[in-house]
This record gives structure tokens, sequence and C-alpha cells, in this order.
């Protein structure tokens, strides 16, 4: 079982969040499936997912998704996704 908190960020200022559960274990190959699984709840476009951001999230529990990882511009400041240890 993992969780994630996704959080966007506006000015400064958190303007949606969610909490993204699974019974499952863990896996890296499977992050873009858990991403997109948040982006779908929190009603937002999906950020172009790179090998950086799985080692950013890997190594550090967080990852930061800039305007510039989204194909459209998203209309916020970023997308953060923190790991919640349980």
């Amino acid at each position: 079982m993992f969780k994630i908190w996704a959080k966007v960020i506006k000015e400064g200022k958190i303007v949606k969040q969610l909490t993204y559960e699974r019974d499952e274990k863990f896996t890296y190959s499977r992050f873009f499936n858990y991403l997109a699984d948040i982006c779908e709840g929190l009603d937002i476009a999906t950020p172009v997912l790179l090998k950086t951001h799985i080692f950013n999230y890997a190594k550090f529990n967080t990852v930061r998704f800039l305007p510039r990882d989204f194909t459209e511009p998203p209309g916020f400041d970023k997308l953060v996704l923190d790991k919640i240890l349980v």
C-alpha cells in the first residue's frame, strides 16, 4: 500500500489537493499510470513524465511538475507529488 499527496499550487497557495492511495505495491514502471490517475482526479492535464521526475521522486520522495512539463498552459504554477510515508 502506498499514498501520494498531490497539490496544485498557484501563487504560493494550494488551490487543489488529492490524496491518492492504492493497495498494491508501488512500482516505478507504473508511475505514469499513477500520475494519470492523480491528474484525472484533480481535473488537470497530465504532464510529460521524464526520467528525472522519477529519479527525484525516488531520491527525495517528492517531484514537481512546472508549466514547461505540460503540453498546454496549465493555469497554475506547479503540481507537486509527495510520498506519504506510512
